[in-house]
Order: structure tokens, then C-alpha cells, then sequence
């Protein structure tokens, strides 16, 4: 009997699933001005003009909105580039991601 016929044969059990999704968020404050909103996501988040404006909206009246979903890498970045963008500009914007 041959060798290989003889010896175990180890089962590999892969379990593929899409990589868990999440939310970016950015919150309502006093100070950002309404047209900075604006520009960070037509900038950072690739939102229309309209859009945008539309976003820039729903966040001051409902004190937070989903302005994108992404893989966790994509919308860490996107948190920071748009956090570094205020701060340089010395607003307190908030943004935070969480999962889907």
C-alpha cells in the first residue's frame, strides 16, 4: 500500500463571508458653518452638490446623519481626512463610524 493512500487526509474548512460593513456618521455642533459640512462631503465622501446640501440638512435638524457606508479602513480614513480638514480650519466637527 502506497504511502500516500495510507495517511489522513486533512479536511480545510474555509468559512468566506464579506467583510463587515460600516457606517460613517457626522454630528451636529454650533460651530461648524453649514457650507464647510458641505464642502467636506463633496470632498471626502464624493457626494454631490446637491446631495451634499440635502445631508448638510438632515444633520442639523436631526442632530446626525449616515453620509456613507464603507469597509472599516475606507471609513476610518474618511473620519480622520475629514476631522484633520476641520480641525485645520478650527471647527469641532464630530464624525464616527460604527458597524452596519
Amino acid at each position: 500500500m502506497p504511502k500516500e493512500q495510507g495517511a489522513l487526509r486533512e479536511r480545510q474548512h474555509t468559512d468566506l463571508r464579506e467583510p463587515r460593513r460600516y457606517k460613517v456618521l457626522i454630528h451636529n455642533d454650533d460651530f461648524t458653518t453649514m457650507e464647510f459640512v458641505v464642502k467636506i462631503l463633496v470632498e471626502v465622501f464624493f457626494k454631490s452638490e446637491y446631495e451634499a446640501e440635502q445631508l448638510m440638512l438632515n444633520v442639523h435638524h436631526a442632530d446626525k446623519a449616515v453620509v456613507g457606508i464603507y469597509s472599516y479602513d475606507i471609513a476610518v480614513s474618511k473620519v480622520n481626512k475629514a476631522t484633520k480638514m476641520a480641525r485645520a480650519e478650527g471647527f469641532p466637527l464630530l464624525l464616527t463610524c460604527e458597524p452596519e
